[in-house]
């Protein structure tokens, strides 16, 4: 059968439409928080080969772009020739998954008449993997948690009892875990009923014709753009704060015709706490980074991810090799981007954004029953996803409290208190937080969170931009770095695991995006509006945008 051009383009809709709705079926299915209401996830379908034919809109690119790498992996070591319908892979391996012990990959493949067609794939984030629990402390993959090699969930459609056992006895959060691994697999089965809808309706045998449309017309496309650019690299440095001493970043970005390269020599060694990226995940956010700036519209797949190329040495913060820890792989591989960036500008003016906060503004709570616990009082862990601001843009404010580059959602309050004992006092955007500019810097938020009373709590803290907060572009400021303290005054860590005494609050300010252009340029209209809404204060409008005192207090007079 010869398929149309406009076939096939239904066909590679089709596909994407599939692949969503495998992710929103997770999105309702899931029982870990991380996963319902931050979208921590990501779904998609691949051909017989394993290359990523289309992914779904909702998800990070930390899972998507890592998990495109991921499949061929599971056909090397489960072997083309066993697979069975029925059948159902999982694994959390960093190095063959998504970069980190949290985040299980199930990979399922799919038969229609007997041949294996292709595969459907998801990851998602759990709360609590066993080990030290969420964070930055363990020294060695080992302390991390349970490792779940590339093997079979369910053989020909029986799950592996013995293997649920063990994931049981090794985690803290056993039902979340489990219900979160049923989840997965059964929303790589709505994908394959969904498929083989597809291939049925359009008597398709496999999926061949519309991989190699896919793949075509995805490379062709990419490649155009890449022919159009400027020939030539930049380098990039950025220093963030690490764990026990700052870390380097430096990238190379280079145009080269056919592919664009990014190479992380001169960059900072290993740490020695889990802050480590391996390097599918630093290739993740660099392939995003370079997809934003060069080739936004061009759905992602195997084929327009192709021509990016990531190298780094080998021990080096971002290509991290066993058994480096890596828990909080995120901290450092949501800079990235930024670093990129800072190379793109000098090559691509006027195209990128100044820094945001970047990394997530992700804690989580241990808590445990103390003085004055209800009775059946029980151990939790509460994680909550939560985001700074995203740097301004050469034409446009950043946004406020948004996830650049991860995209995951802010957690709502409700949810959060929802999961465990835990009360958020407060819980809004932070005033002056956006570095000033001609185009500002999105806010962060301030938080106020503790243990309800009857617990005490261990604090994880996940931050970055303590001590190095987003720098601006082109004469923007630079957005206000992260605080954490307890009510009392008492500073707190930017990263690691630290008592919280029962009855006290963790005081938190999450960091603000840099802001673009030269403040003096800024419309007076915009200031003034941002200052009616409290986005800033009297005295920045007045000292920063050089409003008069009268124009300030004509502007508040009504909220006074």
């Amino acid at each position: 059968m010869t398929l149309s051009q406009v076939q096939l383009q239904v066909m590679w809709t089709r596909l994407i439409s599939v692949v969503e709705e495998q992710a929103q079926a997770l999105v309702r299915t899931a029982f870990s928080t991380s996963v319902r209401e931050a979208g921590d996830l990501s779904a998609g379908v691949y051909d017989a080969q394993g290359r990523m034919l289309a992914q779904a809109v909702t998800g990070t690119p930390g899972h998507v772009n890592a998990m495109a790498d991921a499949v061929p992996h599971f056909i090397r070591d489960i072997g083309a020739t066993t697979m069975r319908d029925g059948d159902v892979y999982l694994t959390n391996d960093p190095w063959k998954g998504t970069g980190h012990l949290h985040d299980i990959t199930v990979v399922t493949p799919t038969f229609h008449n007997g041949t294996l067609v292709g595969f459907f794939g998801c990851t998602a984030h759990v709360v609590d993997i066993g080990g030290r629990g969420f964070g930055a402390d363990g020294n060695s993959i080992f302390e991390e948690g349970l490792q779940i090699p590339i093997m079979r969930f369910a053989n020909a459609g029986s799950v592996d009892q013995t293997l649920i056992r063990l994931i049981r006895a090794n985690v803290r959060e056993a039902d979340q875990l489990i219900g979160d691994l049923y989840a997965l697999a059964t929303c790589n089965e709505i994908g394959q009923r969904r498929l083989i809808q597809m291939l049925s309706e359009f008597a398709l045998p496999d999926l061949g014709a519309v991989s190699d449309f896919i793949l075509t017309q995805s490379r062709d496309a990419t490649l155009a753009r890449m022919a159009a650019l400027p020939q030539g690299s930049a380098t990039g440095k950025m220093q963030i704060d690490g764990y026990a001493a700052p870390v380097d970043l430096c990238v190379t970005v280079s145009f080269n015709g056919d592919h664009v390269l990014c190479d992380w020599t001169g960059t900072s060694g290993l740490d020695p706490k889990g802050i480590n990226v391996p390097l599918v995940y630093t290739k993740a956010y660099a392939c995003y980074a370079l997809k934003c700036a060069i080739a936004p519209d061009i759905p992602n797949n195997a084929a327009s991810l192709e021509p990016f190329r990531i190298t780094a040495p080998a021990d080096t913060i971002v290509n991290a090799v066993h058994p480096a820890p890596v828990a909080l792989r995120h901290v450092i591989g949501h800079l990235v981007p930024d670093t990129i960036f800072a190379a793109l500008d000098q090559l691509l003016p006027g195209v990128v954004p100044a820094e945001g906060a970047g990394c997530l503004c992700n804690f989580q709570l241990s808590l445990r029953p103390g003085v004055g616990a209800p009775a059946g009082a029980q151990r939790a862990e509460v994680l909550t996803f939560n985001s700074g601001g995203a740097g301004a843009r050469p034409t446009l404010d950043g946004l406020s409290a948004t996830a650049f580059p991860s995209g995951v959602m802010t957690m709502p309050v409700e949810a959060t208190e929802h999961a465990g004992p835990v009360i958020i006092w407060r819980k809004e955007l932070r005033p002056d937080s956006g570095g000033a500019g001609q185009f500002r810097g999105g806010l962060g938020q301030l938080m106020e969170v503790g243990a309800r009373e009857g617990y005490a709590a261990d604090f994880s803290a996940m931050f970055d931009r303590v001590d190095h907060p987003a720098r601006g572009r082109h004469g923007g400021a630079d957005g206000a770095p992260t605080t954490v303290a307890l009510n009392d005054g008492t500073q707190m860590r930017g990263k690691g695991r630290q008592p919280v005494p029962q009855g006290a609050r963790v005081m938190l300010a999450f960091p603000g995006g840099a802001g673009h252009g030269d403040p003096a340029k800024r419309d007076p209209g915009a200031v003034a509006r941002d200052l009616a809404l409290g986005y800033i204060t009297a005295t920045t409008a007045r000292d920063i945008y050089g409003l008069s005192q009268s124009d300030v207090d004509a502007i508040l007079k009504p909220a006074l």
